[in-house]
């Protein structure tokens, strides 16, 4: 099953139980984590942040979702063990049994300021960036992979009409996906200086990775990639024999999809081609000072540069006030698509991904719009505020996005509101979801999805080093 199939097969959206569990009748705050021996990894270091970060926060019911969400990825989705000698990390979403190269990292990104004092951890990150070089030699086009590298997928994806190989669980084709992995390289090489992971294996990855990039700019061809699924979604398959919409190729990057996972419609998805220009610039930096491979690096930097080039000419669209914003995806025959999807990289998520800086005008006027009416999947309710995307339906709110909303923000009235929202609209699970209601947070998918709930940690974290007067109230 895909992502989709998890929520379809048990109902598309959840209802949480109407009364509290009698037994924490006397303490609604209970601890929602596994026990200590049931932990898949257990950090000393998180453990130390957890009391350190709750004994600032005075609101009792935001200590207890930030002490169950944001250990949530090492309590429950990190499966370890070695491979020829060497740590492997094997993560997965929550309630799918498999490794998205996308969310692994964002995942383990949470943790990676605290790696550096912890070997625990480091072992983790270490065996996860090798893994995700091992998917990306199986299949650098796909996006999530199975544990056995020699198993065919145990989703309804083995039935899709694209070249599946053993180990792949899904393919399809998401710029950010390898963006994603170079990040996470990047963070880690940037807070420990530790060379263990970068070994060849490593390098022949990101040599890979950089390479379909430049197959995906499509200069010479429509390269190697068509996807094709039976669905009755449009946003499940792709037109054209599997190779999407027809562009001009102007040197952007083609993602085929989205990191909802759902199909692009001009295939020119302007976040993810920001975040390529970060991310490469990202990898160019480790492979100078973790591997000392100049060649690399310039090769990095040169198609960054490109991309960026390409942005500035074809990325940018009227914002029907005078100025410019950026597009969310484009052709590049001038045709341009504004909306956004909470799926990050967004508009709204470029700051968080390092493929923006905060105070830019164009960014701040970009994430703006994104959070209005003038976005299609930007949902008002009597519950909260934010943005969706065509992967659940209308009027589910995704809260990653009101995550990132809150983490742009300087202003205390926002974040302030954001925190209630996030505190009023976990539907009695403790933890972030998928989505929930913009009217009604009981109706929700997916309540073990640990990305989203490491981001609600980070953005403690953030409110704690940013406006730690905000943790003393209560919302």
């Amino acid at each position: 099953m895909n992502r989709r199939e998890v929520m379809a097969g048990a109902g598309a959206i959840a209802v949480s139980a109407a009364l509290p569990n009698r037994a924490l009748a006397a303490d609604p705050f209970v601890s929602k984590r596994p026990p200590v021996r049931a932990r898949r990894v257990t950090s000393k270091a998180v453990e130390a942040e957890i009391k350190a970060v709750q004994a600032k926060i005075a609101d009792p019911e935001l200590a207890w979702l930030f002490e169950n969400c944001y250990p949530n990825t090492l309590d429950t989705t990190v499966k370890l063990g070695t491979i020829d000698g060497k740590p492997d990390a094997f993560v997965i979403t929550g309630d799918i049994d498999a490794l998205w190269l996308r969310d692994s990292s964002a995942q383990m990104q949470t943790y990676v300021h605290l790696a550096g004092k912890d070997a625990d951890l480091r072992r983790v990150f270490q065996g996860l960036i090798q893994r995700q070089a091992r998917c990306i030699l199986i299949d650098s086009y796909a996006n999530a992979f199975m544990e056995d590298p020699n198993a065919r997928s145990s989703l309804s994806a083995v039935n899709d009409k694209t070249d599946m190989k053993p180990g792949v669980a899904e393919r399809k084709w998401e710029v950010d996906s390898l963006c994603y992995t170079m990040r996470l390289a990047h963070s880690y090489w940037t807070a420990t200086r530790d060379k263990t992971p970068f070994d060849a294996l490593w390098a022949q990855g990101a040599a890979r990775a950089v390479a379909t990039f430049r197959e995906q700019q499509r200069k010479d061809g429509p390269g190697p990639y068509h996807f094709q699924r039976i669905d009755p979604s449009p946003t499940e398959t792709l037109m054209f024999g599997g190779l999407g919409a027809p562009t001009r190729k102007v040197g952007l990057i083609h993602s085929m999809f989205r990191p909802s996972d759902d199909a692009c419609v001009l295939p020119f998805l302007i976040p993810s081609n920001l975040f390529a220009v970060s991310a490469l610039r990202m990898l160019a930096q480790v492979h100078n000072e973790a591997r000392g491979d100049a060649a690399a690096a310039r090769d990095c930097l040169a198609l960054a540069a490109e991309v960026q080039a390409a942005l500035d000419a074809h990325g940018k669209m009227p914002d029907g006030r005078g100025g410019e914003v950026w597009a969310y995806e484009v052709d590049g025959y001038g045709n341009a698509i504004f909306m956004d999807d909470a799926n990050v990289p967004s508009l709204c998520g470029l700051a968080l991904l390092g493929a923006a800086d905060r105070n830019d005008p164009l960014f701040r006027r970009s994430a703006a719009l994104a959070w209005s009416r003038r976005n299609p999947y930007f949902f008002e309710g009597s519950a909260a505020q934010g943005i969706g995307g065509p992967h659940v339906g209308m009027d589910m709110i995704w809260p990653m996005s009101i995550v990132v909303h809150a983490r742009n923000s300087d202003d205390d009235a926002v974040i302030r509101q954001c925190l209630h929202w996030l505190k009023a609209t976990h539907g009695g699970t403790g933890f972030m979801r998928e989505s929930f209601h913009k009217d009604d947070p009981a109706k929700f998918t997916r309540s073990w999805f640990a990305w989203a709930n490491g981001l609600f940690g980070e953005l403690i974290l953030d409110v704690a080093k940013r406006k730690p007067a905000l943790l003393a109230e209560r919302f």
